[in-house]
């Protein structure tokens, strides 16, 4: 059987479940960890047939077969490695550790792979140990993710519980939903540039709830927001993860080239469903009653505290990127120590009142707010993606669509950049990354138009549909927005922008 094509129609229809869920009344939580657990199990279950690795061979001899780095660059380094390993122990096993370690330091001896007899029947461990590193691999990243979004979605509820956002909310006066929607989609670009895609998202979706009371029309909103979030995290490199990627490995090392060069095909993608639907929305907006509990009216939050704490929220997701560039942590680590800087400071402020008035201002009480359904989907529909990443699909449609493109690196991009709203746009990167190498000249050498392009293409293509971006994600989870709604009412206009931006550098720089 070929567990390969099993995993991927698993994924399918995991993915038809997400996308039919008011349909088939299943949360999408559920359907995204059934397809996560089930493609990890048939993986662990089968590896060899999926690596396609002849387990009667010894690791020294499947080292040698260049079809297997061709397949897999990351298995090829993982077999070197186990060796290594072996041929530490064999040393230790000739000379003892006492003298490997007498003058503190290993000692270099060269030794062969011939000079190592790693017997075939190890091969089956190293498949087993390749997956679960893999897996551990994967997990970090994702986790690194969900802790960031944790950490996020916590500061954004515990600016709320203060009533934070009136510091920007009163300032917006207009009702009018054409104004109101420029209004919100240039402070998304922008401030997603500042912050980043998902961070941006989380604060424009609290913002929204205070300015519009219809569920309709705040979900009409909340597409444009997924669209200018997506636009603005393109152009800089902390702005969307894939940008930042292609920052840290090389590809696009000089921070001022990105942004002069994706600056304006990145704002055309958002102006042009912006100005489509200048001539198609009319009307006004109405702005919810701001309803508070017995609290609000007994010990309500001043305004010193309310701008205090918005000022300090603020300060502390803007300080993550600074963090993330000056220690070269994860993002999620700036994040938690922002919640930590800020859980004190609110728990030093309401000190002096009694346990029940503090409670909806703590970060204690604002947890119990917070979304755990959507963080567990991004938990599944991430690990289901780096499950077919591991067996080396991905590459594969990667590959594919370089040879079908005929090597034209404008309707690769372009096409990596629509397939990322269909699969995440990390290991589409990701893979385009390991497939070419940084030139020393051309379209391909750092700060090259194939890596530029990309970034534009990966950064705003996922705004098709709603799940292909952390943006997207973030924002279903938060309004619990459908996906065929989304797809009815804004993938067409995120499309068509996309398209816009696309010819917009086509045409300034090819």
């Amino acid at each position: 059987m070929n567990w390969e094509i099993l995993m991927v129609v698993i994924f399918i229809l995991g993915y038809a479940a997400i996308a039919l869920e008011h349909n088939i009344h299943i949360d999408k939580a559920a359907s995204s960890l059934l397809i996560g657990m089930l493609c990890w199990a048939i993986y662990a279950l089968f590896p060899a047939e999926l690596l396609q690795i002849d387990e009667s061979k010894p690791v020294t001899e499947l080292v040698q077969d260049h079809e297997i780095w061709q397949r897999n660059e990351n298995l090829g380094k993982e077999m070197k490695h186990f060796i290594e390993e072996h041929k530490v122990k064999h040393i230790e096993g000739n000379i003892g550790e006492e003298d490997l370690y007498s003058d503190g330091r290993v000692h270099q001896l060269e030794v062969h792979e011939h000079d190592v007899e790693i017997p075939a029947e190890e091969t089956h461990h190293f498949v087993r140990e390749y997956v679960e590193h893999g897996l551990m691999h994967h997990l970090f990243e994702i986790a690194s993710i969900l802790f960031f979004l944790l950490g996020a979605m916590t500061i954004v509820e515990l600016v709320d519980a203060h009533e934070g956002f009136a510091v920007i909310t009163d300032k917006i006066k207009t009702t009018n939903k054409v104004k109101l929607l420029w209004v919100i989609s240039i402070l998304t670009f922008f401030f997603s540039a500042a912050l980043d895609n998902l961070t941006t998202s989380i604060v424009m979706i609290s913002l929204l709830r205070k300015l519009i009371k219809d569920q309709g029309t705040r979900w009409f909103f909340a597409g444009f927001v997924i669209i200018a979030a997506n636009a603005g995290g393109a152009w800089s490199p902390i702005g969307d993860v894939t940008t930042t990627m292609l920052w840290i490995k090389g590809q696009l090392p000089d921070t001022i080239t990105i942004v002069q060069d994706l600056i304006i095909p990145s704002m055309v993608s958002l102006l042009v469903p912006l100005i489509i639907m200048t001539f198609l929305m009319k009307g006004e907006v109405e702005r919810p009653i701001q309803q508070h509990g017995a609290e609000h009216y007994l010990n309500p939050t001043t305004p010193l505290e309310r701008n205090f704490i918005f000022f300090l929220g603020l300060a502390g997701l803007l300080f993550v990127p600074v963090f993330k560039t000056a220690t070269h942590l994860p993002p999620f680590m700036g994040m938690m120590l922002s919640l930590g800087v800020i859980w004190t400071a609110t728990e030093i402020m309401h000190r002096s009142k009694n346990r029940e008035e503090r409670k909806s201002l703590s970060v204690i009480g604002v947890l119990t707010k917070i979304d755990t359904a959507s963080v567990l989907f991004f938990l599944g529909i991430l690990l289901a993606v780096a499950s077919l990443q591991e067996i080396g699909t991905l590459v594969k449609v990667a590959g594919f669509l370089d040879s079908s493109m005929g090597g034209n690196i404008y309707l690769i991009d372009v096409s990596i950049g629509l397939l990322s709203a269909i699969v995440d746009n990390v290991p589409l990167v990701a893979a385009a990354q390991g497939m070419y190498p940084i030139a020393e000249m051309g379209d391909f050498a750092a700060n090259g138009s194939f890596w530029l392009f990309l970034a534009y293409c990966a950064g705003t293509g996922g705004s098709a549909l709603i799940i292909g971006s952390a943006a997207g994600v973030a924002v279903m989870g938060l309004e619990k927005i459908s996906f065929g709604w989304y797809l009815k009412k804004i993938s067409l206009l995120a499309v068509a922008g996309y398209l816009a931006g696309a010819a917009t550098y086509y045409l300034m720089y090819s």
